[in-house]
C-alpha cells in the first residue's frame, strides 16, 4: 500500500494521462478539475499553450442555476456551458481529459453534458 496521500497520488494519475493526450489546435484538450465543492473545466491548445474556452460552477452566467442543486447536476451545467463556449469558438472536436479522476460521478456528467451541448469525443 502506497504512503501518498490521495492528492499526490492523482497528481500521478494525471501526469500519467498528460503523457498520452495532447491537445492541439484541431482537437484542443477538455481538461477538468474537482474541488471539494466546485467543478472546472477548459478547452486548451497546448500547441499554443492557450485556454479557448473555459467555465466553472464559480461563473456569474449560470450562479443562480447552481444554487441549490446538487453537485453532479452543477457538473452538468458546467458540461454543457463548456460546450456552448467552445462551439461558439468553432470548436467542435476535443480530447478528453479526465485529470486523474475516475470517469464517474461529477466527471462523467461534466463529460455526458459536454456531449449532448455539441463536442464530440
Amino acid at each position: 500500500m502506497s504512503r501518498l496521500e490521495p492528492r499526490a497520488l492523482r497528481r500521478i494519475r494525471h501526469k500519467r494521462v498528460r503523457d498520452r493526450i495532447r491537445g492541439t489546435t484541431d482537437r484542443p484538450r477538455l481538461c477538468v478539475f474537482r474541488s471539494l465543492n466546485h467543478i472546472y473545466a477548459q478547452v486548451v491548445d497546448d500547441s499554443k499553450g492557450q485556454t479557448v474556452a473555459c467555465a466553472s460552477t464559480l461563473e456569474s452566467e449560470i450562479m443562480a442555476e447552481v444554487d441549490g442543486k446538487a453537485k453532479t447536476a452543477r457538473a452538468e451545467l458546467v458540461g454543457s456551458l463548456v460546450a456552448r463556449r467552445a462551439l461558439s469558438k468553432g470548436i467542435a472536436q476535443v480530447v478528453f481529459d479526465r485529470g486523474g479522476y475516475k470517469y464517474h460521478g461529477r466527471v462523467k456528467a461534466l463529460a455526458e453534458a459536454a456531449r449532448q451541448g455539441g463536442l464530440h469525443f
